[in-house]
């Protein structure tokens, strides 16, 4: 796929091959199909205006009347004739809208799916610089204008098949008026690039522009909050106002350029056909007969003048449109996330003996951490520090710059130690439930749980109560504003999922912020209790995680890092020396 960007009508023909090997080989089979029936039904249309004729001028037969078009001295069956082929016309015509309408839906469904699922794959780095009112944008609105430029498409080949059909039967019945075809066709050409720049500059404008409108809408109550308690109402109005300003301007100019070339059009198509009668009527040997059939002829391809321009500016509005999928589409898997048979995970601690990583830009070096399961390790540090960054390698979704470390007496790469916590659950402090109801919320992180099950991980994360007083319990919506849960029942929500995934390693990033201290408290030593062969590693900014938690990772303003044991894990290796001495 070409990573070179689209512009204009002078690289149309790049973006019709980029859409074309988008497609896959059932959608290529079904285009083919898609052109066969449109081929069959600009035969039968040509056909049916050729055998009118008769039926118009029962005294002027055509130059080629005979075979098929042979009267038989019957009115009757020329009507027939001509019936037939109107109805094999329509038949054609509609199975290959049928089959349109097939082929349009299973391709954006393609390129949606496909998008999704690189974006699911690729690295975090990789998406660095993406906002997310960008990344829905490319997911949703995004696809929509590519599949409408692949109508257009659709459309433009059944314009072309169709007038290249009509012109061969036009020069068939009378070849001397077919002299003008180049001439038309010169015209034609020239009015479909008109306003062809202007229009790939509104279009890019209005992607640009949907994307700020994504981001103006984003989590919208609580934006509504924060502009409210701001006292910034008129100047959210009015930022918005802006955009929807040049949302507007952009739309008006594409119909207007629409509305240009489409007279633009259709003053060459009334003209060329006023010529025709003009050349007709000073041209000696041409019948009145062939006259009419080429004007039947060429003005069946009037609507189709009026219906390409817009083809035309449609298919260049998806250029930019195309440009951002691409742009999401080259973006290179992501190794860490690679399908691979998961290291079965050992009762042994993990030893990180010395680990640097990138960002913060400085780099960040943590030394002597070591990771065993039942136990919480606490991260702290100045937020934008780099704690986010070190969660990401401890969860293994991104690769350190260095990594040297051991488990049961023997190193261990990176790769190994990926593999070991890839039976993970990470949940940080801004992710909210997307599903619809607190059961398929809790389900979709363990498909199998039985209803006791989802209410013991509720019970232990305190959520059981809130969920007693609904009436649809379990079944209790996330969106409806008489059951909603609060920020920090959501966050308690979450955390079951943790609990019932029953993760080699939980990271939980500031999971708990929307909990009170001694709900916070209660909550983590409740899943340390729960998890007992679970690694649990939490960021939290308040000191009285440490009384839990058995080690304490700060960072520094400096960068330094430190870890230390704190009083729960020094107790428990007290404990288990005094044990291993009277047992001696």
């Amino acid at each position: 796929m070409s990573g070179k960007p689209l512009q204009g009508s002078d690289r149309m023909h790049e973006l019709v091959h980029a859409l074309l090997r988008t497609l896959s080989r059932g959608e290529l089979v079904q285009t083919v199909a898609y052109v066969a029936l449109s081929l069959g039904s600009a035969l039968a249309g040509a056909l049916a205006a050729v055998l009118l004729v008769p039926l118009v001028q029962p005294t002027h037969p055509l130059p080629f009347d005979g075979g098929i078009f042979a009267a038989h001295g019957s009115f009757e069956v020329q009507a027939g004739m001509f019936a037939a082929a109107s109805v094999s016309f329509a038949l054609l015509r509609w199975l290959a809208a049928r089959l349109s309408a097939r082929l349009l839906g299973q391709y954006g469904m393609h390129l949606r799916r496909s998008v999704h699922a690189r974006l699911i794959d690729v690295p975090l780095v990789s998406l660095a610089d993406s906002s997310s009112a960008e990344i829905a944008n490319v997911l949703t609105y995004n696809v929509e204008i590519i599949v409408q430029g692949f109508a257009a498409l659709q459309q433009l080949l059944v314009v072309g098949i169709t007038s290249a059909v009509s012109l061969a039967f036009a020069f068939w019945v009378s070849p001397p008026l077919m002299l003008t075809t180049p001439l038309l066709i010169a015209l034609g050409w020239m009015a479909s690039r008109m306003y062809g720049r202007e229009q790939a500059a509104v279009s890019r404008q209005s992607v640009a522009d949907l994307t700020r409108l994504f981001w103006h809408s984003e989590d919208f109550p609580r934006r509504l909050r924060h502009v409210r308690s701001f006292e910034r109402e008129g100047a959210e109005k009015a930022s918005h106002g802006e955009v929807s300003a040049r949302l507007c301007h952009s739309y008006r100019r594409q119909l207007e350029l629409i509305a240009s070339g489409r007279l633009v059009l259709e003053l060459i198509g009334a003209a060329g056909i006023a010529g025709v009668f003009v050349l007709a009527h000073h041209w000696h040997g041409i019948d009145q007969a062939s006259l009419i059939a080429v004007c039947l002829l060429l003005g069946r391809l009037l609507p189709y003048l009026v219906s390409t321009r817009q083809s035309f500016q449609q298919l260049r509005s998806a250029a930019p449109a195309f440009e951002l999928w691409q742009r999401y589409m080259q973006l290179t898997d992501a190794s860490l996330s690679a399908a691979a048979s998961p290291v079965a995970p050992s009762g042994g601690a993990m030893h990180i003996e010395h680990m640097r990583l990138k960002p913060p830009p400085a780099g960040l070096d943590v030394d002597e951490l070591v990771l065993a399961p039942g136990e919480i390790t606490l991260i702290s540090g100045d937020s934008g520090i780099g704690k986010s960054s070190l969660v990401d390698v401890l969860a293994g979704m991104m690769a350190p710059e260095l990594f040297v470390a051991h488990i049961n007496g023997r190193p261990m790469g990176f790769d190994e130690y990926r593999d070991r916590v890839r039976r993970g659950a990470y949940v940080s402090q801004n992710v909210r439930p997307w599903q619809r109801s607190v059961r398929e919320c809790l389900l979709w992180a363990a498909p199998d749980a039985t209803d006791p099950m989802l209410q013991s991980a509720l019970t232990d994360v305190g959520l059981d109560k809130r969920l007693a007083v609904s009436s649809d319990g379990l079944d209790t919506s996330l969106n409806s504003s008489s059951s909603r849960l609060s920020g920090g029942e959501l966050q308690r929500l979450m955390l079951a999922q943790v609990i019932l995934r029953q993760p080699f390693l939980a990271l939980l990033d500031e999971a708990t912020s929307a909990l009170d201290a001694a709900s916070e408290i209660a909550v983590l030593s409740a899943m340390k209790r729960r998890l007992p062969a679970t690694i649990l590693i939490v960021v939290s900014h308040r000191s009285g995680v440490a009384e839990i938690a058995d080690q304490h990772l700060i960072i520094g303003n400096d960068l330094v890092t430190t870890v230390a044991e704190t009083v729960e894990r020094r107790h428990a290796t007290a404990e288990s020396a005094s044990r291993k001495h009277v047992v001696l």
